[in-house]
């Protein structure tokens, strides 16, 4: 459709409530929005000279059509814009991570329960405590809580590892009471675990009673060291109330969120329970296709919240937002409480509503200036290597054998400052089995991947905008004879190494060496670079050269079997002798075809060689 079309269709509209799909000319949903007025709002899209920013205006241009679903309410609009943008997830809608929201502790189900930091409540026959405000603090608190009855926080397993080995280093400095070993009983282990939850509970002036009858009986038996040991941890019990007020089974009373719109867009959510500040979230974002703030903001809450059942009593936005009280009733159905969504002026509200802006705008800027560093990194790289450009996609080779066995090559891609570990690739060296050569290696590598992507395949393309070498000269100016073979450009620099193993300078293949040493950031990705690209290369040799100490070289030639495998090496002893063998030596030992097999294996045709 026309934009004409669409916007006499936008304003045969109803002036009533509803949720509108953008779709593109395949049918694609680009984006779901919702309206008190689908006429107004839709026709807004498709109106000459309508201040659209941007990313609305790469929208619209690709828009074909449009449906709508009118509703009877502007709360039901609100349900269906949810459930419509999980179920399509729209390239231009605010896509958060589903995995955000409060913590739970679990305590299994077993005969030694453990407990654990889970993000959801699943009906799975555990036990669970929460939600908590932030992980960290979470992990925290139950540390402390094991700290204090001497519970293990170790990964040993009960009954199954009880006497197996010694208690570990967490007993002998007192932390843990050693329930690993066969005289700590499986009802002493749960005794303290119901101490445990009742601390998490808030209860814990019945755990301290019970432990200080525990204390007074000791000492009354004349068990004294028994006794100053409760003494510790009762006394490590009362602390631990007065600090886990935080984690005390109560629900998050107050979220308080900061927006950030900028060059990157970030939020950040500070969590809030009895006044006190136990958990901060932050994320980047891609903005919206709307450009109002405050839609925006709607659009974040509905996104975080929508799909949760447990949330605040309150929630501070520095906005007010035009679906307010429909949000307020969606969540509070959710929540089955009320929950308030307010927009705070002045006082203490408003002061911290300050602190998270300023919490989403400094995580912005420090995301921004980490991005930043990296776009220099690779300009000065750039500038160094005499390009245009800044090289966004790199390849780095290197050969590795064992004693001229197991001959392999990696080929290891940097995107920017990272490794694109889907696009690593192997190689087998074919053409010098026992022969080892690392410049014949190399161009073996460098012709096989360059066919691969004069056959277009999807696994070797693009092509990157630098190769790089594990090599000096040499190596640099076989690669570049492999290229203008294929008539490829992609410039080439070999990576040169100090005595300490550790990539000093590139050099060109006509010998132009570039120092990098005083330049810290690329001498840091180019080592980084070169590391990985020997580790994936020995890694590749340590497993093939291990398959050969298993099996033989010979497995691989077509009708050599086990039979006639022991006859060749009965009668020449060594690979090295079977590979140097003329065709006449080796008719000897087996038969005539099975004979020029094996010599064709380790002696291909020219064709072969240069696949």
């Amino acid at each position: 459709m026309t934009k004409a079309e669409l916007l006499e269709k936008a304003n045969s509209l109803p002036l009533a409530p509803g949720v509108y799909l953008m779709r593109d000319a395949e049918g694609t949903v680009l984006y779901v929005g919702k309206a008190k007025k689908l006429k107004n709002r839709v026709s807004q899209y498709f109106q000459s000279g309508r201040g659209h920013n941007l990313k609305t205006h790469i929208m619209v241009e690709n828009v074909d059509s449009f449906d709508t679903i009118i509703v009877g309410s502007e709360f039901e609009a609100l349900v269906l814009e949810n459930a419509l943008i999980k179920q399509h997830m729209p390239h231009y809608n605010i896509l958060l991570k589903d995995d955000k929201g409060y913590p739970f502790v679990r305590l299994s189900r077993e005969d030694y329960p453990r407990f654990s930091i889970v993000s959801r409540v699943q009906s799975d026959g555990a036990r669970y405590f929460g939600p908590f405000g932030g992980r960290a603090e979470t992990r925290s608190a139950l540390d402390a809580i094991a700290g204090a009855l001497h519970l293990p926080t170790c990964s040993r397993r009960f009954p199954r590892d009880i006497g197996k080995e010694r208690p570990c280093l967490n007993h002998h400095m007192g932390r843990c009471d050693g329930f690993c070993r066969p005289e700590m009983s499986a009802e002493e282990y749960n005794r303290r675990m119901d101490m445990a939850v009742q601390i998490l509970e808030g209860r814990t002036r019945l755990v301290t009673a019970e432990m200080e009858r525990e204390m007074l009986a000791a000492a009354e038996e004349l068990r004294f060291e028994e006794a100053a040991a409760l003494r510790d941890r009762i006394q490590a019990v009362k602390v631990l109330g007065k600090r886990q007020k935080v984690i005390a089974g109560i629900c998050a009373d107050t979220d308080v969120w900061g927006l950030y719109l900028g060059a990157k867009s970030c939020y950040a959510v500070l969590h809030y329970e009895e006044g006190q500040l136990t958990g901060r979230e932050a994320e980047l974002f891609a903005a919206t296709a709307l450009e109002e703030p405050a839609e925006i903001l709607s659009a974040l809450l509905l996104q975080y919240y929508g799909g949760r059942t447990v949330l605040p009593r309150e929630i501070c936005i520095p906005a007010a937002i035009e679906d307010q009280e429909a949000l307020e009733q969606l969540l509070a159905e959710k929540a089955g409480h009320k929950v308030a969504v307010k927009v705070p002026q002045r006082g203490e509200r408003a002061e911290v509503l300050r602190m998270a802006e300023t919490n989403a705008r400094e995580e912005a800027e420090r995301q921004t200036t980490q991005a930043e560093r990296v776009d220099r990194t690779l300009e000065l790289l750039g500038k160094l290597m005499g390009l245009a450009e800044a090289p966004r996609l790199m390849e780095s080779y290197d050969i590795s054998n064992t004693g001229g066995e197991d001959i392999v090559a990696s080929m290891v891609v940097f995107q920017g400052s990272k490794p694109a570990r889907d696009r690593y690739r192997r190689f087998r060296i074919k053409n010098l089995e026992g022969t080892p050569d690392d410049y014949a290696s190399m161009e073996e590598v460098l012709t096989r991947r360059l066919t691969r992507y004069m056959e277009q395949d999807k696994k070797f393309m693009p092509l990157p905008d630098v190769m790089l070498i594990d090599g000096g000269q040499q190596h640099a100016k076989i690669a570049r004879r492999v290229t203008e073979h294929f008539g490829v450009a992609v410039p080439i620099f070999g990576m040169v190494k100090d005595d300490r193993h550790r990539t000093r300078a590139l050099v060109t293949p006509e010998g132009r060496e570039i120092g990098i040493q005083g330049t810290q950031p690329v001498f840091a990705l180019i080592g980084r670079i070169q590391e990985e690209t020997h580790r994936f290369a020995i890694t590749y040799n340590r497993q093939s050269h291990g398959k050969s100490v298993r099996g033989s070289t010979l497995d691989a030639i077509p009708g050599v079997g086990e039979v006639r495998r022991t006859a060749l090496l009965k009668h020449f002893k060594s690979m090295k002798a079977i590979r140097e063998a003329e065709l006449g030596e080796l008719e000897q030992v087996v038969p005539k075809n099975t004979a020029k097999a094996v010599y064709l294996w380790f002696h291909p045709p020219e064709e072969q060689q240069e696949e």
